[in-house]
Formats: C-alpha cells, structure tokens, sequence
C-alpha cells in the first residue's frame, strides 16, 4: 500500500481537488447512506483536508477541524474511503495520518470524532473513546468520542 498523502489548507486545494473531494464527500455519506442533508457545511473553508490517493485516485479522506469551529477541541471528520479504495486497510493508513497531524497541528490538545456507533470499535483502535450517549445526527446514530492528550 503505497498512498500519496498531502493535507492541504482549503485554499491550497486546487478546483480539481475540491471536486473530487466533495463528489466523494456526496458519494458516501448522501448517495450511499441515503442520506439527504447538507453535506457542505461551511466548515470546510477552515479546515485541513488530508487526502490518500492511489496513482492520482483519492481513496481515503478526511478533514481536520481547528479547535473552537465545531468543537472545543480539534476533530476530525467526513472520514471516509472511497468503494475502489475499501479493503485495502486504506481507513487504518487515513486515521493514522490524521491523528498524527492533528497532534502535530494542536500539540498538547485532546481531538474529538464524532463517529457513527457502528464504528465505535475501529476508532478504539486509535484511541478514541465513547463520551456520552448515542444521538441522532441526520438520522444516523452517533457517539462523540474522545482522545485525551496524556502528555
């Protein structure tokens, strides 16, 4: 698995990729899990966006959210890989680069996920853990999950 990773300001992404990006975006998280909402947010404009791309193809995407914009803390979000880039363990090699870079952005600070519950095991494994009860986001069941900063 030899991914090119770049995480880039929002004004660094080309139109390209800020296309391919929120077409992915729309793909996954509208199309595929039929759920109809406003997936531009208007977050994006202050937020990192860590792309995975597999000879030019983007396969995993995440954003990284500042402190104080959704959160308190630093998030990171609209984690996804791609259909093509599912079972290649391209979402392991995604979460290891953004917790890695949040941390290097926000040295010193907790990060927050708010994952959807099924996959409240895969962000254990990056040491997030669940912080309150499940609710309702856009119909879809989710936990806030956190990783302290031990220092």
């Amino acid at each position: 698995m030899s991914l090119k990773w770049t995480c880039s300001a929002f004004s660094q992404l080309t139109t390209g990729e800020l296309y391919t990006i929120l077409q992915a975006r729309q793909a996954v998280f509208v199309v595929e899990q039929h759920c109809p909402f406003p997936e531009i947010d208007g977050l994006d404009p202050q937020c990192r966006h860590l792309q995975g791309r597999n000879n030019d193809t983007l396969v995993a995407y995440c954003r990284i959210v500042p402190p104080g914009v959704k959160f308190a803390v630093p998030s990171i979000g609209r984690v996804l890989t791609t259909a093509e880039g599912r079972g290649h363990g391209y979402g392991i090699a995604l979460m290891e680069q953004a917790v890695r870079i949040t941390a290097e952005l926000y040295p010193g600070m907790d990060m927050l996920v708010a994952a959807q519950t099924y996959l409240e095991k895969f962000y254990n494994r990056f040491e997030f853990y669940r912080t309150g009860n499940n609710y309702l986001e856009d119909d879809i069941p989710h936990i806030d999950m956190l990783r302290k900063y031990l220092g």
